[in-house]
Order: C-alpha cells, then structure tokens, then sequence
C-alpha cells in the first residue's frame, strides 16, 4: 500500500515537471511586440474618447476674461448634455457659431428657452429681475453707449426662442455675444467646459510661423523653452470651470 502511494507521488511529481516544461517552452511575445499592442491599445482609447467623451480647446480671445483667458486649454465634456440633464444658467459651453457652424465659441448660459432678456445701462435682467452674476465677469469701459447705436450696454427686450439659449461672455464689454446675433440652439451645443488643463501666457514676441517652416520650428523651440518658467500660469493649471 505504501508503495502504492510513493508511486502516485511520484506520478505527480512528473506530471508537474512536464507542465512547466510545457510551460517554460512557451513561445513568448518579443518585447517590441508587447510595446506596440500596448501603444495600439491606449491609441484606440484616445481616440474613442476624444470623439465620444471629451475634447479639448484653446481659448484665443479674450470675450471670456475672468474666467478664462487667451491661451488656457480647456476639457470640454461632450456627454455633459446627453446623460447630466439639459443645459442650466451658469453654464459656460463650447457651440457651432450659429452664423457660421465651421467656428467653434465658447460663452456663458444667462438665460433658458422662453425668458425675456433684456439689458439696460450694462445691467442684465432676466424676466425682469436682475441675472445673476458671476463671480468673474466684469465691465471694462466706463461709457454707456446708448442701444441706437450698439446693443452692447442697451439690448432689447428679446424673447429666447424655444430650445435655444442666451449666451453672453464674461467680459461683457469685450464680447461678441446673444447681443448681437441672437441665441444658440440646443444641437449646436458641443459640450460643457469642465476645467482648465494647461494655460500658455501668449508673447508678443513669439517667432513667426511661415514656409518653410524648419527655422521657425527652430525658434519656437527655443523662444517655448526659454520662456517656459515664466509663460505657464502655474495658478491656473487644473482651474475648475464653475
């Protein structure tokens, strides 16, 4: 019986042996292979989340200053609209400018579909109450120009039309906005600006940029690595957008 069971272990021990042989034999990927599946893996999960999920944006004027500034680079949340609810004051939103859907704007919601906006003396009223008023946004020019000739101060009454928003930007007396032409609608909303990723000081005295290019590729190099300490607004980098 003893040898019964020495035999059975030894058996085993055998069985065990050849599977690791097996095992051990097993041709394995080369590194290089492992690399580029991984690469090709991580490529396809970019992509897919930037056409379905998020995209980002480089602000390049100043409409939105106090909240963002030309040169910021923002994360906007594509599905923000299509699973979080429908668009709220407060908002600030990347859209297809309605006159002309190849361009891309970014404001801030100050009024839903149906409500009456109007703006008097600089001030915004919404259903005949005060808007609120964000934090950041401000008026840079002392004049009032009268609503005859420009509706930047003087504006309205104007009635939002059904499944369309009034946007206006945060520097309101540099900002070309629902002022001047008219809401955005719901399809032409892109996303909701979610938070600033990266901010680049723009300089005036950045290199030019012309063919045939490799020079001036040179200078930007050189001009981004000299600057670089000082061109980074290191206080805005992962700035939530409210």
């Amino acid at each position: 019986m003893d040898q019964d069971f020495l035999i059975q272990d030894i058996r085993q021990a055998e069985t065990q042996a050849e599977t690791r042989k097996v095992l051990q034999h097993k041709d394995r990927k080369p590194l290089w292979r492992e690399y580029l599946e991984t690469g090709i893996i991580a490529l396809v999960a970019a992509i897919l989340l930037r056409v379905f999920v998020v995209s980002a944006y480089r602000v390049n004027s100043a409409s939105m200053e106090g909240a963002l500034y030309t040169g910021d680079y923002i994360f906007v949340n594509k599905l923000a609209y299509d699973y979080g609810g429908a668009p709220k004051i407060g908002d600030i939103i990347v859209f297809k400018y309605p006159n002309n859907p190849e361009k891309d704007f970014i404001k801030r919601i100050v009024a839903m579909p149906g409500s009456l906006v109007q703006v008097a003396d600089k001030v915004v009223y919404v259903d005949g109450e005060v808007a609120a008023i964000p934090p950041l946004s401000k008026n840079i020019d002392k004049r009032n120009i009268p609503g005859d000739l420009s509706f930047r101060d003087n504006f309205g009454p104007y009635t939002v039309p059904e499944g369309q928003y009034f946007v206006l930007g945060d520097n309101r007396d540099d900002s070309r906005d629902s002022r001047f032409w008219g809401s955005v609608p719901l399809e032409n909303i892109k996303g909701k600006a979610v938070f600033v990723y990266w901010s680049w000081e723009p300089s005036e005295d950045a290199p030019g940029w012309g063919f045939p290019y490799v020079i001036d590729a040179v200078q930007w190099v050189g001009h981004a690595i000299y600057h670089f300490p000082t061109a980074v607004r290191w206080g805005r980098l992962l700035t939530p957008l409210d």
